[in-house]
């Protein structure tokens, strides 16, 4: 489990290290250039060096150690351009050729960043960012990007965007945050397509940025490095916290019968519409819940009977039926969506199933009728998980949908920890980015990004799986929440794990190699 920090709480680590005098603004600033340039390095040499959360970096196209390297070091007006001119120092200390740009005023430069900039002067000069065009630079120049920080909110001024646009063809290092890129909310602030890094070091806790919308294309690879905070550690996990996916312990069954581990029911659409709560319950098989049942249609049953061995069938006619097959206490996971239709007969369904006050995971159809009905929204309760994908989640919560598209300081995470204190339960907000959250304000994010990139996941079904894992975790046992984030988890390693050509088939199948990866 990785702790994800906004801006505002990492400016508030860094301040509060410089008040008890851990650690100097000076002493962090030549730390992060020193991070940089060791990443720099390792890149350089084909290592992954202090790389810790990062994706597959292309070879490095500079120039050879023989033969010299150059760099072009684009500084700010800020700690950001104050960290460029450490590295700019550390890269000529290396041997390389460097030739530095400022943006703005060199007077207006203050405190560390002024510091630094001075110690420049006293290898090389610096020269007016506008200064550097497309002419000058060639395809093994180096480029570090130390323009625009952390604390970006508004678009980038044209000088800085025509040099990122110029350079464009370089490899190109961003320190903290490629500039452009919010590192709240992962957008990017410009009007342009701006060109990415390949490399982003960012220093002592990934930003939500990094993992959200935009981030991960924007950054490249990810590393991060120390600047004199790990020491410290950051405070407790709290509400107003965001972790990445954490790993889950060992899913290993140890002793007792099927009905030790938990029975799962899903139910299923009509005939023809059945392939869907099917891969939902293989999932939740495979995962480890004891016994799962369909419930279809009868006119469906042979239709699935003819596709199904260990997952076994219970005919659900009408809600009489269903609420027999509830008399089962040994039933204590639901899951209800995948193809499951729109009639006014499925919403009487559902809300049996949400007044048998089960744990449940709810899904797809079933979202869509929750958007519609505000009595089937009111029976909603603490054991239900909602697995909804942008435009469900847009039915189901319009106005905070909006708001995420229209308010520059809401991110993803802030509105799905609102989302789920409005509908009292866990919240799975899909996508490469997915983000989890429970009424509480505990929040996750599970990014298929960077070393755990899965862009097979798009594939029809897939959804329809990890409604299926997290049921069946539940039937296991697991909580909400820790079903929700762990079935993310095993949902994302799955995927990973098989790799290019997956189709939803395949993600129940490859779990036994991920669980053995956990259990070794």
């Amino acid at each position: 489990m990785t702790e994800l920090l906004t801006s505002a709480q990492m400016r508030a680590i860094e301040a509060d290290a410089i008040a008890t005098g851990h650690v100097s603004g000076l002493e962090m600033m030549e730390a992060a250039g020193s991070g940089v340039v060791a990443a720099i390095l390792a890149w350089r040499d084909g290592r992954d060096g202090p790389l810790s959360l990062h994706g597959k970096l292309p070879r490095f196209f500079g120039q050879t150690v023989e033969t010299g390297a150059s760099a072009v070091v684009l500084c700010g007006p800020g700690n950001n351009g104050g960290d460029g001119f450490v590295i700019g120092r550390l890269l000529h200390r290396a041997g390389w050729a460097v030739e530095v740009f400022l943006l703005g005023d060199p007077e207006a430069l203050r405190g560390d960043a002024r510091t630094n900039y001075e110690h420049w002067l006293e290898i090389g000069d610096v020269r007016p960012l506008s200064d550097c065009t497309s002419d000058r630079w060639i395809k093994q120049t180096l480029v570090v990007d130390a323009l625009f920080g952390t604390g970006l909110t508004r678009h980038l001024p044209d000088v800085v965007e025509n040099v990122l646009m110029a350079t464009a063809n370089c490899p190109r290092v961003a320190v903290d945050v490629p500039s452009g890129l919010c590192a709240d909310r992962g957008v990017v602030l410009s009007e342009r397509s701006l060109p990415a890094a390949h490399l982003t070091v960012t220093f002592h806790r990934p930003k939500l940025g990094h993992l959200l919308a935009d981030g991960p294309t924007q950054c490249g690879a990810l590393a991060v490095a120390d600047i004199g905070l790990a020491a410290r550690g950051i405070a407790p996990f709290k509400h107003d916290q965001v972790v990445s996916e954490a790993v889950p312990s060992d899913l290993r069954k140890q002793q007792g019968h099927k009905y030790s581990h938990g029975h799962a029911l899903v139910l299923s659409g009509g005939v023809g519409r059945g392939g869907a709560a099917r891969l939902a319950a293989r999932a939740a098989l495979r995962v480890g819940a004891g016994a799962v049942t369909i419930g279809c249609p009868p006119a469906a049953m042979i239709e699935n009977a003819a596709q199904l061995n260990a997952i076994m069938l219970q005919a659900v006619g009408d809600v009489g039926a269903l609420d027999a097959i509830l008399d089962d206490s040994r039933i204590n996971a639901l899951c209800v969506g995948p193809g499951f239709g729109l009639s006014e007969d499925r919403a009487d369904k559902l809300h049996a199933l949400l007044k048998s006050g089960r744990a449940a995971v709810i899904d797809a159809d079933a979202l869509t009728l929750l958007s519609k009905d505000a009595d089937l929204r009111g029976a909603l309760h603490g054991k239900c998980v909602l697995t909804p994908h942008a435009g469900e989640f847009a039915r189901l919560f319009p106005d905070l949908a909006d708001a995420m598209d229209s308010t520059p300081d809401r991110n993803k995470t802030e509105i799905v920890r609102m989302a789920a204190a409005d509908v009292g339960c866990v919240v799975v907000f899909k996508g490469a980015d997915t983000v989890i959250a429970d009424p509480t304000g505990t929040c996750c994010v599970n990014a298929s990004a960077y070393h755990r990139a899965a862009p097979w996941l798009a594939t029809a079904g897939s959804g329809d799986v990890l409604a299926g894992l997290i049921a069946g975790l539940m039937a296991r046992g697991v909580t909400p929440w820790d079903a929700a984030q762990t079935g993310a988890w095993l949902h994302t390693e799955s995927a990973v794990s098989f790799g290019p050509g997956l189709i939803a088939e395949d993600l129940p199948e490859e779990l036994p190699n991920v669980l053995q990866n956990i259990a070794s």
